[in-house]
Parts: structure tokens; sequence; C-alpha cells
């Protein structure tokens, strides 16, 4: 099969969708890799690095020529979209949650597209959980960030001229990125407490050391999907969970907001009022801020400041570490390669499989996947 790798440049995107180790790995096993040059600049991968392993460069025209799959971190802009063969399999996130129009694009240019976001969260697809693989380093360089931003020492130190008391670290939000975000502050010295809606989350949270903070009534216990997601909780539990966060939140240094509930909007979890009760030089790092926020206040992007306090809205935390990231989503795919071709090799999507029927947006010029399907009905 040959699998063209393009440039992932829109939007400040710096990752990639190969790394030297898959690209040994797919060429080693007869597969033929093109690369659109300076593909992995951005991740401090050279073209000469990739070539080194077999792979070939080109102008994205010459990757695409008798293409059988695209591999791409997120969706290609429409007009790459027209310059792809029809029948071509596209592997990459994309942003698909209600997208009904990016999926008819796609299937109007005749590509069958698979998004990463939909891998099915069950043991065996593990190792393709690119959503996984990504937030665990977004929770762990949102700590990062905020031990930048924040002002002051993370660890409590002693010394001859006094102590310097220990950072308090709040963490909104115990899944994936959460449960890193904990492990980090914690490594940093920081003294740590965390909250979500999620009743399995509370010995996570103490396994790493973390105190949890919650209501913890009957609609808490009964608070997750069986996929493993939160459920959006209603209107009376969301005003006794702010009411206990924001007598909390005026005691931190430093809060890192993780909550996302797929499909929709981020919930606002910090009030403006909220922020004005933190001490001036406190921070806040929102990883939901490509999906609205969970502060009020905080602006995609950006990083703002409010009455003193820091709030930062980074867009892509995973691509502030591309090598790293790459690295990762590139081993999402090539654990995910088996299940797209035959014993030969040659392109065959399973599509029978859960984890392909999971996934599918497009097959044969055609939009597939239920939940979008359902919403053209």
């Amino acid at each position: 099969m040959r699998i063209a790798i393009l440039k992932d440049g829109q939007d400040g995107e710096t990752r990639v969708a190969a790394s030297p180790d898959t690209v040994k790995k797919f060429i080693k096993a007869g597969h033929t890799i093109a690369l659109e040059r300076g593909a992995g600049d951005a991740a401090d991968m050279a073209d000469s690095v990739f070539e080194a392993e077999g792979a070939e460069t080109g102008t994205l025209t010459q990757v695409l020529k008798g293409t059988d799959a695209v591999f791409a971190v997120q969706c290609p802009p429409e007009a790459t979209l027209k310059k792809m063969a029809p029948g071509t399999l596209l592997v990459s996130h994309m942003a698909p949650h209600g997208n009904l129009e990016r999926a008819q694009q796609l299937a109007d240019a005749g590509i069958d597209g698979l998004a990463m976001e939909f891998v099915p969260r069950i043991t065996r697809a593990q190792s393709m959980d690119a959503l996984s693989s990504q937030s665990n380093l977004a929770g762990y360089r949102a700590v990062i960030e905020a031990s930048q931003l924040y002002g002051r020492a993370f660890p409590m130190m002693m010394t001859a001229a006094g102590t310097v008391a220990a950072a308090k670290a709040f963490v909104m939000g115990a899944g994936v990125a959460g449960l890193q975000a904990i492990a980090t502050a914690r490594r940093l010295g920081a003294i740590v407490s965390a909250t979500d809606v999620r009743p399995a989350a509370k010995e996570q949270v103490a396994s790493l050391g973390g105190k949890f903070i919650a209501v913890e009534d009957e609609e808490f216990k009964q608070a997750e999907t069986a996929g493993g997601y939160a459920k959006q909780m209603s209107a009376e539990y969301q005003a006794k969970q702010a009411e206990l966060v924001a007598s909390h939140i005026a005691k931190q240094d430093v809060v890192v907001t993780t909550a996302l509930i797929p499909g929709r909007d981020a919930p606002t979890l910090i009030t403006q009022a909220m922020v004005e009760t933190m001490k001036p030089g406190s921070v806040i790092v929102d990883i939901a801020a490509p999906a609205g926020g969970n502060c009020e206040l905080t602006q995609a992007g950006k990083v703002v400041e409010h009455k003193g306090v820091k709030i930062a809205g980074f867009t892509n935390l995973p691509g502030r570490m591309a090598a790293d990231a790459s690295a990762l989503y590139a081993k999402n795919l090539a654990n995910l390669l088996p299940l797209l071709i035959d014993e030969a090799g040659n392109k065959a999507p399973h599509w029978d499989d859960e984890v392909i029927q999971g996934m599918a947006l497009t097959r044969d010029g055609q939009v597939i996947h239920p939940t979008l399907v359902s919403e053209n009905a």
C-alpha cells in the first residue's frame, strides 16, 4: 500500500503523522511511504531523517499520485481533499462531532474517511486511541505551562532565609489529561486536589496522592457512561458542585481545567466571580479552550489576565511538544494499520470490524457514521 503523509501546517499545527520508527516498520513490511516535503520540520524531524529510512519526499501533488491512503494529524482543507483520487482512505482527526459539512466534503470527494476521535474505547483499541495519547501529553504540558506562568516555586523549600510554601494546584476533570496533570503537579512538589463527576475518579486521584473534591450524591454515583465518559450533569448538581468548587478555588494557586463532553461545548466550571476570589499571581490553564473553555474568561489561543489572575487558553498543548506527540500519534496509526490492509498488505479496510465501524465517517461517496446520518435524516 502506498501511504502519503501530509504536512499539517494549517492553524499552527506542529505535529506530523509519522515518525522515523513507524516509517521504518511500514517500509520493512512492504509499504511505500511518501511524505510531503517539510512534513516533519515543526516536530524537529527533517526530510532527510525519513529519507534515511526509505521514504520518498515530494510536493503535495507528487505524494498524492497513486496513493492508497493518507495519514494526517488534522483533516486536510477542502482544496487538498479535491486533489485526492476517489477511493483514497484518509485517517486523521476530523473534529467529527456534529460536523456533517466536513463529512459531506469527504463523501463528495469520494474519500473513505476514518476519524481518530472515534476510536472506540475498548481494550483492544487502546493502542490506537489517539485521544488518550495526546490528552496524556496535554495534561503534562498544561502543568509545565502553569509553572512558567506562576511566578513562584511549586515545591516547599526550607532554607536558612525562611520557608517557601508549596503551591496549591487544583485539577478539574480527572480523565487521561487530568490524571497526568495531577501526577505532574505532584512530581513538581505541589499540594494537589482534583474533582470529577465520575465516581471511579475518586480512587484514581487518591492513588496519585491528590485530595478528591466533589459533591458525592446519588446523581454523582450514576455520572459515567458505559464508554467511560462523563455524563452531562443536571443544573441542580452543577449548582451544588459550583458552590463547593467556589469555596475551594479561592485557596488555590494553580488550576488546570480539562472537562470535555463529546459533541458539546465545554461546560463552564469557573465563573468570573470565582476568578475574582483567587489571589493575584494565580494561574488557570484551560485545556478545554478549543471547545469554548471551562473558564468563563478563557480566550482560545491567548493568555489573558483578570485582576491579577492569568488565564491560559492554549489550543494545541500536545503540539507544544511536537516530537513526542508526533511519535505517539504515529504509533497509534501504526497499531491501526493491520485493520486497514489484507494479508498481502493491500488496502482493504476491515469494514466489519467494530473499531473501523466506530471510526468510519464516509465510504463509497456516502456519509455512513450513525450520529451524522441521524442528523441528516
